[in-house]
């Protein structure tokens, strides 16, 4: 993409349930749902995923179901390095002397990309842009680019789902050899004590509910925008108490919730100043390459990476008294990520005016250059 002015339009103004990695040996697999990763060594590695119906020889890794997952203890690790253990973690990394060890980044793309092209939006049916897409199609987008991952976002379900829908979508994103990175809600947790306040909180559990159906890890939430008049300290006071509800809730599904620099965080001060706060290894930052609104973003977003456990990666970024985007210095941002030592979900979120169809297969290839 060309650099200099980027046109946008309709930008959007339990305990850690981990798969037990078990080295084991193993004979025919006692159920369907159990998948097997092979390992075989001829000169160079093979990697064949089949099916735990076919005979096995040895079973390198094992993804019990939900019920037996192994819950890790809580006072182990960080609310980072236990996010980034559940999406970044790989197969060399926990097992060195099968594979090279390598922990790395991983690439998702955001269901958001395609906004314009889904039939609903925040639960209301709409005519949808053609090609139309929806979550099994997305999914097979993200497959069809090599992404390792996809990001459901909240707003372009089928509204009144049953538990089941999301059980389903989660285990055809594992037949197409896709993992769901994650889901995004647009709550408002700048609200007073209300009828309105306690509908976001319901929201937002809904989704904790959900994104543990689908075996999503992560929730990309907002603060939400403060009302007229209202104070700094009040606006802080409103958003710690419901993160610290919310972050109650989500622990207990072994959900993270990542608050996003977004509408009234446009700094990595206040970002930082609520994550202290709340003080809960259920949260952390999700950072978004575009939201910071400073002289210099990507001074904010190096010190964000420490608390990061998520990133929404855009072609573009507007800096402060700005009345254009530029063009994101991707190397220069990733670069950030790995001297931070992120290794996680790097989550493509494509806001330009180019069909996405078309234009987001070169933007993955420009990040996977630099990750």
């Amino acid at each position: 993409m060309s650099s200099g002015t980027i046109d946008f339009t309709d930008v959007e103004n339990s305990e850690l349930q981990r798969p037990s990695f078990k080295p084991a040996i193993c004979y025919p697999c006692p159920s369907p749902e159990y998948w097997s990763h092979w390992t075989l060594k001829f000169g160079t590695f093979l990697s064949l995923r089949l099916e735990a119906r076919s005979f096995a020889l040895v079973r390198v890794f094992r993804f019990p179901p939900a019920s037996t997952r192994y819950r890790a203890p809580m006072n182990s690790l960080n609310r980072r390095s236990m996010l980034q253990l559940t999406a970044g973690a790989s197969a060399a990394a926990f097992a060195p002397n099968l594979l090279a060890a390598k922990n790395e980044m991983k690439l998702s793309i955001a269901a958001y990309s395609f906004r314009n092209y889904f039939r609903y939006m925040r639960g209301k049916e709409r005519k949808a842009a053609e090609p139309a897409m929806d979550m099994r199609k997305f999914i097979d987008f993200c497959a069809k680019e090599g992404c390792r991952g996809a990001e459901l976002t909240a707003y372009f379900f089928p509204p009144n789902q049953k538990p089941e829908y999301f059980k389903k979508l989660n285990r055809y994103a594992k037949k197409r050899d896709v993992e769901i990175s994650g889901t995004a809600i647009g709550n408002n947790f700048s609200l007073e004590p209300g009828p309105d306040r306690d509908a976001q909180m319901k929201y937002l559990k809904t989704w904790v509910d959900n994104a543990e159906l689908m075996g999503a890890p992560h929730i990309r939430i907002f603060a939400g925008k403060q009302k007229k008049g209202t104070s700094a300290e009040r606006a802080d006071k409103l958003v710690i108490e419901a993160l610290k509800e919310a972050c109650d809730y989500s622990g207990k599904k072994g959900i993270y919730l990542g608050l996003e620099n977004h509408d009234s965080i446009a700094s990595a001060d206040r970002l930082i100043r609520l994550l202290d706060a709340v003080d809960s290894k259920w949260l952390g930052i999700n950072l978004d390459s575009g939201n910071f609104r400073t002289e210099d973003p990507y001074d904010d977003f190096e010190r964000s990476v420490p608390h990061t456990v998520n990133v929404q990666m855009k072609v573009a970024l507007k800096r402060l008294g700005s009345k254009v985007h530029e063009k994101s210095d991707m190397k220069r941002f990733l670069g950030l990520l790995k001297k931070g030592g992120y290794k996680g979900w790097v989550v493509l979120e494509y806001e330009a005016k180019e069909n996405p169809y078309t234009a987001i297969s070169p933007v993955l290839a420009e990040m996977r250059k630099h990750m």
